[in-house]
């Protein structure tokens, strides 16, 4: 490691993973922390899942939510991607001096009607107030308690043959956000695909044959494929063109000089799933909201143990590592 923390720690990819594995997993090292998934599924005779999250999304409204909105789907998605039916949440605020109380106001109500739409209650909290100048607004922490509804979720599930899918259009949540921090014109309606994920994670609980899934935020779809098989004897082979991607996206990424497989979201699900029931579970990703744009984007092989690899449009192919730094810092 670095001798001094960098932004690229934040990123999600390479120097987050090295953050991780280097310090804070030695430290605290647990069954439950060293599976390193979104949730910690928390031993004892009721399973439950834990998970906790800070927003520091600047600015703190964009496109499509706030930072309100953000921090309880972020939380309640987490609770979900470990398998787990989200009921419970706490937030605590750290507020800067000088923010106003509207804006706060806003943010309150936006957690609370997410919240709602989740079924989850907000049930603790705390709030504190930092000198002007110290906290650039407004910082958000939110945990999660759930029900584990699907055990045996992870990595070790994986199996050469399985499906790979997403549930819609990638890159909308750090396009937008990038958008609105440079108030950039962008042709065409773009927006944060922010939303809970507690409906189409469901859905492929239901269906059966389910072997990970996780929402790719910070780092994008690759980085996430990348956690999926890195050690492992498998690949993941995707197509650039199954990758859905908004003509929105497109601009922008091409406009910010980004790919868009590295841009986050905040309301999709990437899964693997046992190819017999990979059909039926895009028929039940599409007939929710949000779901609409789920496609099958690629499959679990042996090629290339441990990679992820891009069949281009041309016909060739790359591989495909984690985020090598912070490409979007704070849009989360």
């Amino acid at each position: 490691m670095d001798s001094v923390i960098t932004m690229d720690y934040g990123s999600g990819g390479t120097k987050t993973s090295e953050l991780i594995d280097s310090i804070l997993v030695p430290a605290f090292s647990n069954p439950a922390l060293n599976a390193l998934g979104d949730g910690a599924v928390l031993p004892g005779g009721e399973r439950l899942v834990f998970s906790t999250d800070s927003f520091v999304v600047s600015p703190w409204k964009f496109p499509g939510g706030d930072i309100g909105k953000l921090a309880v789907c972020g939380t309640v998605n987490d609770v979900c991607m470990a398998g787990g039916e989200p009921k419970y949440l706490s937030l605590s605020l750290i507020l800067e001096e000088g923010f106003a109380v509207e804006n706060l106001r806003q943010i309150v109500s936006s957690a609370a009607e997410t919240a709602a739409r989740c079924g989850v209650q907000i049930v603790t909290g705390d709030t504190k107030v930092v000198e002007r100048g110290k906290g650039d607004q407004v910082y958000v922490n939110t945990s999660g308690i759930g029900v584990l509804r699907a055990s045996g979720l992870g990595r070790e599930a994986v199996r050469p043959g399985d499906a790979v899918v997403v549930s819609g259009p990638v890159g909308c949540h750090g396009a937008a956000v990038m958008m609105a921090r440079g108030e950039l014109p962008c042709e065409g309606e773009l927006l944060s695909d922010c939303m809970p994920l507690h409906a189409l994670s469901r859905a492929l609980i239901e269906v059966g044959g389910l072997r990970i899934m996780r929402d790719p935020t910070r780092g994008g779809l690759a980085t996430t494929l990348n956690e999926f098989v890195e050690g492992l004897p498998f690949t993941i082979e995707i197509s650039e063109a199954a990758v859905p991607v908004t003509p929105g996206v497109r601009m922008a990424c091409e406009l910010l000089g980004l790919d868009p497989l590295y841009c986050a979201c905040e309301g999709r699900i990437v899964a693997v799933i046992a190819p017999e029931r990979a059909e039926a579970a895009l028929a039940a990703l599409r007939a929710l909201p949000g779901g609409e744009g789920a496609a099958q984007i690629g499959r679990v092989t042996e090629q290339r143990p441990g990679k992820v690899v891009l069949r281009t449009g041309l016909g060739g192919s790359r591989l495909l590592g984690k985020l090598a730094g912070g490409q979007l810092p704070r849009i989360c």
